[in-house]
């Protein structure tokens, strides 16, 4: 075998650190994007925000080519993010100094106090006020006991099962399982424990201590004054005759009841009143706040998409250590010199991340213009490939933009990837947005007679005769998505 030397040329795509950046920042939400920029001001000391009065004036530092730091390569890929354009960064350039890069962020991003705090301008507070803590069920529950004339001992048992019970207020434990928790020198009776119960279940909220959702409404209509309207039929349905009343089996339920339409009818809007979950309303919920990217308003007649300029984070070079880079130009600088290159990268980086944020949602609201006008009935089929063909971007940079972005609307906050969606063919040869069958099918639900319901199948054919051809079974699946009931939980007397 002979050995030969070939020289071979081929083009190879290297993801730089800055680029591996950038692709990171792009597909980050709002909030983990704070998180990250939180991490980096930590572990940086060339960059920080820009606050106070340097935040109004809006003055960008950089130092770059005082400080002597080498010139930074572009991230550029056919999937990375695009610079900005050219007016801009004319515009922006114009008060900078030749090597200097300028961004404009907000001033009201960091003007924001915290949660729970307070600010007065004629008087300095001493210190942040919190929120006051929702009161738990248990806590709730506690204080009553508190107020009851019972012995300590019964006092104990009624706590046991306080504690035993699960955050809607049901106890499923027995009575056996409890008691064998308790040491056995204590010779716990279950009559003590059933009137622990008593004890328990004449506390607010009502239906708390229930074992069961029919215990736990026939709890509640009980406590009800006895002329109240339906209040006999409502207690004989919750506990022997729920389920035919969750099957809407009405004809059924009048033999049962032996009782007329109006009967009935009151009886199941006293039902439909009372609270099944009577502990949910004192159990700790994690609300989330979403922060949207864009915004869109109608400006001369034309739908036009802007950033939120509260969601964009103000950063900056810090002036005294760029100060000092420029002073000591000898290798114990070094350091500083990288840190200043990743602080002016991610400046970078940042910006670029916005901008093409904000390329592809106006992108966007072109192409669903019609849906800004009338609602999702409007909505066109569209896809990744036609917004990257768009703006210039490969689809897996278009798939990271709108994912976990989200634009404020006249109609709502949505994500950006509520815009996109398959189509459905219609007679005419034109296609139909899904978004839009399923707006269709909502609204003739809605319009529907509820003591004859419309079934998939008539759906089906309402549709085929506007032109759109849609099978039984994707309305059905559209209908569950829209956690619409089928025609036979919908009927009604």
């Amino acid at each position: 075998m002979k050995h030969s030397l070939q020289l071979r040329l081929s083009q190879q795509l290297t993801l730089t650190p800055q680029l591996q950046q950038s692709i990171r920042l792009l597909q980050l939400s709002t909030l983990e994007l704070n998180q990250e920029l939180e991490t980096m001001l930590q572990e940086n000391p060339l960059l920080e925000r820009v606050e106070g009065t340097d935040a109004a004036e809006g003055e960008m530092y950089y130092g770059a080519d005082e400080a002597g730091a080498a010139s930074t390569s572009e991230p550029t890929s056919e999937s990375a993010v695009e610079s900005p354009p050219e007016s801009r960064n004319e515009s922006s350039n114009e008060s900078a100094e030749p090597g200097e890069s300028t961004m404009e962020f907000p001033d009201s991003m960091w003007d924001d106090a915290p949660a729970g705090y307070t600010h007065s301008d004629d008087e300095e507070q001493d210190g942040p006020q919190m929120a006051a803590c929702s009161e738990t069920l248990r806590e709730h529950l506690l204080w009553q006991l508190n107020l009851l004339n019972i012995s300590d001992r019964d006092k104990s048992m009624v706590m046991l099962l306080i504690d035993a019970l699960d955050d809607a207020g049901y106890l499923h434990q027995d009575f056996a399982e409890l008691a064998s928790l308790l040491p056995l020198e204590l010779e716990v009776d279950p009559v003590e424990l059933d009137t622990a119960l008593k004890h328990l279940r004449n506390m607010d909220p009502v239906g708390v201590g229930a074992r069961s959702l029919s215990e736990c409404l026939v709890l509640q209509l009980e406590s009800l004054p006895e002329e109240t309207p339906g209040r006999a039929h409502a207690i004989e349905i919750a506990r022997h005759h729920l389920a035919v009343m969750a099957a809407r089996d009405f004809t059924n339920l009048k033999r049962l009841l032996r009782c007329n339409d109006a009967q009935l009818r009151e009886a199941q809007a006293l039902i439909v009143s009372l609270n099944p979950r009577p502990g949910a309303e004192y159990a700790t919920t994690d609300t989330r706040y979403i922060v949207h990217d864009v915004e869109v308003r109608k400006v001369k007649g034309q739908w036009t998409a802007r950033l939120n300029t509260d969601a964009m984070p103000r950063l900056r070079i810090n002036r005294v250590y760029a100060d000092i880079l420029r002073r000591n130009r000898n290798a114990s600088g070094k350091e500083l010199s990288t840190q200043l290159q990743e602080a002016r990268w991610l400046i970078k980086n940042v910006q670029q991340r916005f901008d093409t944020i904000l390329r592809v949602s106006q992108a966007i609201v072109e192409r669903q213009r019609h849906f800004f006008d009338h609602g999702d009935v409007a909505m066109r089929p569209l896809v990744l490939r036609e917004i990257a063909e768009e703006v210039g971007l490969h689809e897996s940079t278009v798939s990271r933009v709108t994912t976990q972005k989200y634009m404020f609307t006249p109609r709502g906050i949505y994500e950006l990837k509520y815009f996109f969606g398959s189509h459905v063919a219609t007679d005419t040869g034109g296609a139909c947005s899904a978004t839009a069958i399923r707006a269709l099918i909502k609204q003739l639900i809605a319009a529907e007679n509820t003591k004859r319901p419309l079934s998939d199948s008539h759906i089906a054919e309402v549709l085929s005769q506007q032109g759109i051809i849609v099978a039984r079974r994707t309305i059905a699946k559209y209908r569950e998505a829209l956690q619409i009931p089928p025609v036979n939980l919908r009927k009604s007397l």
